[in-house]
């Protein structure tokens, strides 16, 4: 960025903030990234030496709803990540520009920071027919150009990520996630369907903070937020080990804590940090509110349905069973195959009288 560009904390501190105040987002910033809170100081000296990095935020096939997820972020505050942390340069959803002067404020904005930008996308990106046509442009072309000059590309949302329920079967507009698109750009992938907010500020707290990407999976997510299964981390994990269960939604157990999981939830095989960090503020999350998990943060989850049904997948198949109709030694199979121990605690209890000697055999 150029020259004149303040400090981030010469940002802070033009805005009538205090050094104390500093201090304290800078541990929020440290905590939200999952580090520890001695590192506090390492996340300061770079607030205090590091320019705001230019944003730029593009909305492709979309229902703006992790745009409304980011403006919502209790820690650190949206304000203080837009003022203080990134210089949000474009971002059709908060723009107060549009049609000609929005189109003339992107190129300007992908001109003079040329290298220098971070590039989120929100949205999947159709394929067929000229969907997604802005300006006389389609939406991939738009993707590429502006992904060109990125330093780095996040993809936030489901969409974007994984191509989201825009890629559904049967995918009438050919949508694909933004990697697909991108050939030798580092992508980094923050599904959810929206992402937690905390999420995405944290991702971005952490490129500002290190000037570089934060360590992946495999599949290109952040290690510190999709490190675990909802299902380590649930508030009903205890009564899941015990082989209480809700067996339906009107089930007066349901309310006193049992696991969700005959209810269709799909906690064991969804890696994300709801258990964790939790929504708005950190006051809840579906499984705590009484609604099993829909796995809105794994690829293709829209066609993993029903959402409210007992369902596991037969390993290197993607052949659906019921585990109360097949019987516990295949529903036990399954559920050895996605990693889920839950479908073999609650098949033998469902079958222990008919069918124990059965299972012990094939075990």
């Amino acid at each position: 960025m150029k020259g004149e560009e303040p400090t981030i904390y010469e940002s802070v501190l033009s805005r009538g903030f205090s050094r104390r105040t500093f201090l304290k987002m800078c541990a929020t910033l440290a905590a939200t990234m999952g580090l520890d809170f001695s590192q506090t100081g390492q996340v300061a000296h770079a607030m205090e030496t590091k320019k705001r990095i230019p944003v730029i935020w593009l909305q492709m096939q979309d229902c703006t709803g992790c745009s409304e997820s980011f403006i919502r972020s209790s820690y650190p505050k949206v304000e203080s990540v837009i003022f203080n942390m990134i210089s949000l340069e474009y971002m059709e959803v908060l723009t107060a520009a549009a049609g000609f002067q929005a189109e003339t404020s992107e190129q300007n904005v992908l001109k003079k920071y040329k290298g220098e930008y971070v590039l989120v996308v929100e949205g999947s990106v159709p394929q067929a027919a000229g969907y997604l046509t802005i300006g006389g442009r389609s939406g991939a072309d738009l993707l590429r150009e502006a992904a060109a000059g990125a330093k780095a590309v996040l993809t936030f949302g489901t969409c974007s990520s994984w191509g989201g329920i825009a890629k559904a079967n049967p995918n009438p507009t050919g949508a694909q996630p933004a990697a697909a698109m991108l050939q030798g750009i580092p992508v980094i992938r923050v599904p959810g369907c929206p992402p937690i907010a905390e999420v995405m500020t944290g991702v971005l707290a952490h490129i500002v903070t290190f000037d570089q990407l934060p360590e992946t999976d495999m599949l290109g997510r952040p290690k510190a937020f999709y490190r675990h299964r909802i299902h380590d981390k649930c508030n009903r994990r205890a009564y899941f080990d015990a082989g209480l269960f809700a067996e339906s939604f009107d089930d007066p157990n349901l309310k006193a804590g049992y696991c969700l999981y005959k209810v269709g939830c799909k906690g064991p095989t969804t890696y994300n940090s709801c258990a964790e960090m939790r929504w708005n503020g950190g006051i809840s999350y579906p499984i705590q509110s009484g609604n099993p998990c829909i796995g809105c943060s794994e690829a293709d989850f829209w066609d993993n349905g029903p959402f409210y049904t007992h369902y596991a997948k037969l390993p290197l198949t993607q052949t659906t069973i019921d585990p109360e109709k097949w019987g516990a030694a295949a529903a036990g199979a399954a559920l050895v195959g996605v990693g889920a121990h839950a479908g073999i605690t609650a098949a033998v209890k469902h079958h222990k009288d008919k069918q124990q000697d059965k299972g012990d055999q094939n075990e």
